[in-house]
């Protein structure tokens, strides 16, 4: 593959790597896209879900059409960050201490559940899903190119679970939840495990290492005119005056929001953001990064009925394609 790939292309592979997964995850097109987008513009995804809903399945299936190395790390209370990072372990042998990869070596990892791990441990997570690399015993490594961190959680109302801070959450580029799937698609769920014996579906990959590389530097060449600029800024800067907000979106979470439009209209083919880019990636991009007031909670307000009132106040700038 090329270097340079058009927006053209990497639009129609993006397409080819949905459709793919969607062969192995019965689930939303939309839920895919978002996801998708996280990977274009080297974000991370947070996935809220009650168990049983196909997360695992979608974030091997990814990793298959991808191309790309997988990892799960199962989070637990008694975890430990070296569990994560990996360690220096004894060899008789040669008689020296010699670093043992950890979990987190790899393109694709899925983090499960991670607030029922303590926070110590999800914080060992901030500094590679942040900088690309850890630091263990005072060495810091690289991690693999590309890297995406894909986290489940459970509701937080569930037993036995720390909610995540709100450092942490803003590190995910994206929040969104598979959902269950309607009637008739838990009826091909059906349908589709009885013609398999085994367990887990695998797909064949769509693209490889370099070819994920390439399509991560085309939201680069992407450009937003300043009127959408301006809608995007003014949508998260009302997040910080709604009265049901104790913390709106921070400069960092603009940033983000502002790599993820771009990376949406590359999925939509096109080599400029529209307001509609801006419009269907501003709850899972705004959602999980808001900081609600006690009496908001207590109400039983949450990160996207703010988001989706904000979307009512705020103006669509006209824009001529």
């Amino acid at each position: 593959m090329s270097n340079d790939v058009s927006v053209a292309a990497a639009s129609e592979r993006c397409g080819a790597v949905i459709d793919r997964i969607s062969d192995a995850v019965i689930t939303d097109r939309s839920f895919l896209e978002h996801v998708l987008t996280a990977a274009l513009a080297r974000g991370h995804v947070l996935l809220e879900d009650v168990p049983g809903t196909g997360k695992t399945l979608t974030a091997l299936t990814l990793a298959q059409a991808l191309g790309l190395e997988f990892s799960r790390i199962q989070f637990t209370p008694d975890l430990l960050p070296s569990d994560i990072t990996g360690s220096h372990v004894f060899n008789e042998q040669t008689g020296t201490f010699e670093f043992t990869a950890g979990p987190v070596f790899a393109n694709v990892v899925l983090a499960d559940e991670i607030n029922r791990a303590p926070p110590k441990t999800q914080a060992a997570l901030l500094e590679a899903m942040d900088e690309g690399q850890v630091t263990v015993d005072g060495t810091t490594r690289e991690l693999p190119d590309p890297f995406l961190v894909i986290a489940t959680q459970n509701p937080v109302e569930q037993e036995g679970t720390f909610e995540l801070p709100e450092a942490q959450r803003d590190r995910f580029m994206v929040k969104s939840s598979i959902g269950y799937p309607d009637a008739a698609g838990e009826l091909e769920l059906i349908e589709r495990r009885s013609r398999r014996e085994t367990k887990m579906p695998s797909v064949e990959p769509v693209l490889d290492t370099d070819g994920v590389r390439a399509l991560q530097r085309v939201p680069e060449r992407v450009t937003m005119e300043r009127p959408v600029r301006e809608y995007l800024v003014e949508l998260a800067r009302a997040t910080r005056t709604d009265p049901r907000v104790e913390i709106g979106i921070s400069p960092r979470g603009i940033q983000r929001y502002f790599e993820a439009a771009r990376a949406r209209a590359v999925i939509a083919g096109r080599e400029y953001v529209v307001p509609d880019d801006v419009k269907l990636i501003a709850e899972p991009v705004m959602q999980h990064r808001l900081v609600l007031t006690t009496d908001a909670r207590i109400e039983g307000v949450d990160g996207a009925t703010v988001v989706r009132d904000v979307l009512e106040r705020v103006e669509v700038p006209a824009v001529q394609p």
